[in-house]
């Protein structure tokens, strides 16, 4: 185990300068082809040219010695070159990669070089699969993508109101708006083109009212690419410059049909929420769409899996429910976290504790789709509690030893952001998850 770590840590520091070793072997490489190519077509020249200082030079050292033979002088000549050349080549190379470290870790200073260091590294980072959807999912993603762009959202597509409910009317094609919102949290972009891609057209617009451009761009990207989604992603995906890729549970068109506490049966996910009724259960419909194989594989491939945050029913749950998704999960060797959300949400998860959102979650999926829990265990101040309250939505409550007798790992700790708003901080659950990769 402890050559295994050290291993890795030597990987680690290599890894981010692996292209730089590669161009200076082949450099080195194609040196010593250049010398060979010289001297096969140079060789008589170059023979009588070296003969000759080796003549000059042996009378030299006959002269230094007082002897006859001076080869103990050419030897010790020898030797003292070699070390004088064997040190400038030990100082150049020490000397190159403490430049390009310290060039790297200045701010503001050769940004080229730091870049591409920190591309190189990220590329080498741990392989995560992010499951969930809306603001839940894409607030992650923000702090994952700091530490990998091997990143795979796979994002659920049952939304079918305001913007993304209405280009499904319209054009047939799955809702874009989860999606969007992932693209644009793993944008490496420009700023202005990700505010761009999240402007929403204002009341009064016409035809446009309601719509986000990048909603739009997605829907015109479907278009051009003759109707194939994934093509359109990969579009986006390449004008935003995002680490990682975002894919669809299903490219196939579902909806939500949820059984309600009263017995009803309800379907469409603006109709569920709004009805304020408790929960029983979710199903798909049709019920069994096609599951994306790239979601597939990239769970098999997984080094950490991430279900959450979000809302249980409408953002997790589905994604779950499409066939292959949970059964790759419990097939994996991945390490497996719930990350279960700060807050209540109204008319979905009203007073359910951390403990009952495992619960819930249990009661829809059929496998058990992860090991660990992470809960957030920091109080808001009063102010914003009150102000959440009168929205009806609470702060959830962790109840991590209810969380252990279920079998399950708690991970509690502050996640929350500091800010106006009570909601998870992207940089403190990541480092959270990436420390709990490295300690498994």
């Amino acid at each position: 185990m402890i050559a295994k770590k050290k291993t890795r840590r030597l990987q680690n520091w290599l890894l981010p300068t692996a292209d730089l070793f590669r161009y200076v072997l082949l450099a080195a490489g194609g040196f010593l082809v250049l010398l060979l190519g010289i001297h096969m077509s140079f060789q008589y020249v170059l023979q009588a040219l070296f003969n000759n200082v080796g003549v000059t030079w042996d009378n030299i050292a006959s002269q230094i010695s007082g002897q006859p033979d001076g080869r103990q002088v050419t030897h010790l000549v020898g030797g003292i070159l070699m070390a004088i050349g064997g040190y400038s080549v030990w100082r150049g190379t020490r000397g190159f990669f403490r430049r390009l470290g310290s060039v790297a870790a200045t701010p503001g200073k050769n940004a080229l070089v730091s870049g591409y260091l920190k591309r190189q590294q990220l590329a080498r980072g741990p392989r995560i699969v992010a499951i969930g959807g809306g603001t839940g999912l894409s607030t992650l993603l923000r702090g994952l993508k700091q530490y990998s762009s091997n990143i795979t959202a796979i994002v659920t597509v049952t939304d079918d109101g305001g913007s993304s409910g209405r280009l499904t009317q319209e054009m047939g094609i799955i809702p874009p708006g989860d999606l969007r919102n992932c693209l644009v949290a793993l944008a490496d972009a420009e700023k202005r083109m990700t505010d761009l891609f999240q402007y929403r057209f204002s009341a009064g617009t016409g035809a446009l009212s309601g719509h986000s451009i990048g909603n739009l761009l997605l829907a015109g990207f479907v278009e051009q690419a003759g109707g194939d989604f994934d093509e359109a992603l990969q579009l986006a995906s390449e004008v935003l410059a995002i680490r990682g890729r975002v894919i669809p549970s299903t490219t196939d068109n579902v909806t939500l049909r949820a059984l309600m506490e009263d017995g009803s049966t309800l379907e469409g996910e603006t109709t569920i929420v709004e009805s304020h009724l408790k929960i029983q259960r979710i199903y798909l419909n049709p019920a069994h769409p096609r599951p994306h194989e790239s979601a597939i594989e990239a769970i098999r491939e997984a080094d950490l899996i991430c279900i959450g945050p979000g809302s249980v029913y409408t953002s997790i749950v589905p994604n779950l429910l499409v066939p292959g998704i949970a059964e790759a999960i419990l097939e994996s060797d991945a390490l497996k976290v719930y990350i279960c959300n700060v807050m209540t949400q109204a008319g979905e998860s009203d007073k359910l504790t951390a403990a009952e959102h495992v619960v819930a979650l249990q009661a829809n999926v059929p496998n058990r789709v992860f090991d660990y829990v992470l809960i957030n265990t920091a109080t808001p101040h009063i102010d914003l509690v009150e102000k959440y309250q009168a929205s009806n939505q609470e702060l959830v409550i962790p109840d991590a030893d209810r969380i252990k007798q279920m079998g399950y790992r708690p991970v509690p700790g502050n996640f929350m952001s500091e800010s106006d708003y009570v909601r998870h901080d992207p940089m403190r659950i990541a480092a959270r998850l990436i420390d709990l990769l490295k300690k498994t």
